[in-house]
């Protein structure tokens, strides 16, 4: 037997909820639109009885009545191509997914690698399609986080915002204390014996590269060690660019019994390199990454790295940003980073 659509089971409403709860319509509302002024015991008896009834929220008419959409853009300002390529890329899309799951929010992957993308993103969100971005591997000179900002849009920056205006206008952003990483990995090298330490930078226009460059030059300074700008390669954090910088050092004769690598991406290029130049990892050329990203382990040896807290820095840019569209002001957050020996220094 049929059952007709009048005898079908109408699906749960908030007047269902706030029933079950033993609360009133008002107290759900609020719950359901950030649970402000929501006693704990009032959240846990409108959860449970959220799971009892089965009631879905309405996004569509919750979107209406409190004007946010429940998502946020995950804005990459790089190349498609980097985002398949770069393991970290896919870290922190996976760890911020999971963060804003946990509050019901929606994560929308856009990427801007080119001005066309770039424009074509701009214009959806600033026309209130999202309530906030995560800016991913902004460069110097790239407009993009000053343009979100001077419309308005509650925005967090994964790494220090560089070039974006007049002082005293902030962005909020969450970055690893890439300096200081750099430090510790040019320490451990000088502490294992090397003193013709060579580096292969990142990109010299975002703060990663910057920052890791200078606590290679702090430490070696520190050491009483002259810095020989022939033993300083610039890369892109691709594998391609490890394996050029690696083979333009060995064209300059220069001669290096280490090397700080600013990605393991990178550094995975540079042994590839030296392996066929016949070089041996550790014993002609100790070799240290940065980032701990699963291509520290595919290495022949294994990558002494820089683990870069991805996890956390995800956690705290979605933290920081909420908030931040909650109406807080904008925030930074600098967190430390980890030396992992293995076999390669």
């Amino acid at each position: 037997m049929t059952t007709s659509p009048n005898e079908r089971r109408k699906p749960p409403t908030i007047h269902d909820v706030a029933r079950v709860a033993g609360v009133s319509r008002g107290t759900v509302s609020r719950y359901l639109n950030g649970g402000h002024y929501v006693s704990p015991a009032a959240r846990l008896s409108v959860e449970s009885a959220i799971k009892k009834t089965g009631y879905v929220v309405n996004r569509h008419a919750r979107s209406l009545s409190t004007g946010r959409s429940d998502s946020v853009a995950f804005l990459l300002t790089e190349p498609q191509e980097k985002f398949f390529e770069d393991p970290n890329f896919n870290v922190l899309l996976r760890a911020c997914t999971k963060a804003l799951a946990e509050r019901d929010i929606t994560l929308l992957l856009m990427i801007a690698g080119t001005p066309d993308e770039r424009r074509r993103n701009l214009r959806y969100i600033t026309s209130g399609h999202v309530d906030g971005v995560l800016l991913v591997s902004s460069h110097s000179g790239d407009p993009v986080a000053a343009e979100l900002r001077d419309a308005g849009v509650p925005l967090v920056a994964c790494g220090r915002p560089m070039g974006i205006g007049a002082p005293g206008t902030k962005v909020s952003y969450v970055a690893a204390d890439d300096r200081d990483g750099a430090r510790d990995m040019v320490r451990h090298l000088l502490s294992l014996g090397r003193r013709r330490i060579a580096t292969v930078t990142g990109p010299l226009d975002t703060p990663g590269g910057v920052d890791r460059l200078a606590g290679y030059r702090e430490v070696l300074a520190e050491a009483g060690i002259e810095v020989d700008e022939q033993l300083i390669v610039t890369g892109d954090y691709s594998r391609a660019s490890g394996e050029a910088a690696a083979a333009e050092l060995l064209a300059r004769g220069v001669e290096f019994d280490a090397m700080f690598v600013a990605s393991d991406l990178m550094a995975q290029g540079v042994m590839s390199t030296l392996s066929q130049a016949g070089l041996r990892v550790p014993e002609d050329v100790a070799i240290g990454g940065f980032d701990d990203s699963p291509a520290a382990l595919a290495t022949q040896p294994p990558l002494t790295t820089i683990r870069h807290p991805f996890d956390r820095i995800s956690s705290e840019m979605v933290r920081v940003l909420l908030a931040q569209i909650s109406g807080e002001d904008p925030a930074t957050v600098i967190l430390p980073t980890e030396l992992v020996r293995r076999a390669s220094a």
